[in-house]
């Protein structure tokens, strides 16, 4: 199996991509440390499941990703219980649709913190082990919104913009290290990010649901098909292989054709 004896940290990776794609490094031999919150004894029956499915180490850590400290103890602890963080994938993420006149700023600050400013917390904690050892992988879910932007989203569409910044500035930087760093940009996926996104979307918009999947959501595709959690975590699979090791500083587009217009 090409990651035996690799480990990996997936942020936000109780549901949605990160459980995905967290299901597919563990298949492939990773040693696997979960994070993110939810009903304790569902967290607790993925884990067992997955570890017992796979073969290897699964650990979960309910670490608050807007919390510099509790990001650190959970890098501290992936290292001291699997060994190595070989792979860090950055996934955690959250969503406010509103008017930036109306934006809450505890809102925007949140956003920030969780979908851009954690990745830089795991990211300097990861890369010491990383250079040590001469090979790393760090993908980080970035969106389409790191690329274009929809009105409503100001927070979410910085902050993935800023993901994109901070992968190339990264990959520059490790380039002679044997570490790669990357971002995913899918479409809509249908995880439970998206789904509750879908009131406040209506609540803004003055819109009916189907309207809402139909006229805004899949109205950027030109596929019209969402994006699978499985194809995502397919992809961040590829990352990880020897023969994606010259792909480093790339913003991968998974998006329908969202972005080629």
């Amino acid at each position: 199996m090409p990651l035996q004896t690799r480990n990996a940290v997936v942020t936000g990776s109780t549901s949605g991509i990160g459980l995905a794609i967290a299901r597919a490094l563990a298949r492939d031999g990773a040693g696997v440390m979960l994070n993110g919150f939810g009903d304790a004894a569902e967290i607790e029956a993925i884990r067992a499941a997955l570890a017992e499915e796979c073969g290897v180490a699964v650990l979960h850590s309910a670490a608050d990703m807007a919390k510099p400290a509790e990001i650190a103890a959970m890098m501290a602890e992936a290292e001291a219980k699997l060994g190595s963080v070989d792979v860090l994938v950055n996934n955690a993420g959250i969503q406010r649709v509103s008017p930036i006149e109306d934006f809450p700023p505890d809102a925007w600050d949140a956003i920030i913190a969780i979908n851009l400013s954690s990745a830089f917390h795991t990211m300097r904690a990861a890369i010491p082990g990383m250079k040590a050892r001469g090979w790393g992988r760090i993908i980080n879910t970035a969106s389409a919104h790191s690329l274009v932007a929809s009105p409503f989203k100001s927070a979410y569409v910085a902050a993935k913009h800023g993901i994109a910044g901070l992968t190339k500035t990264a990959a520059l930087e490790l380039a002679t290290h044997g570490v790669t760093v990357n971002c995913i940009s899918p479409g809509y996926v249908w995880t439970p990010l998206v789904e509750k996104q879908i009131p406040d979307t209506m609540k803004a918009r003055n819109l009916t649901e189907a309207q809402v999947i139909n006229d805004v959501v899949l109205a950027a595709q030109p596929t019209k098909r969402f994006v699978t959690v499985e194809q995502v975590a397919s992809f961040a699979l590829y990352l990880t292989t020897e023969a994606a090791s010259q792909i480093t500083g790339a913003n991968l587009t998974m998006d329908g054709g969202w972005t080629a217009a």
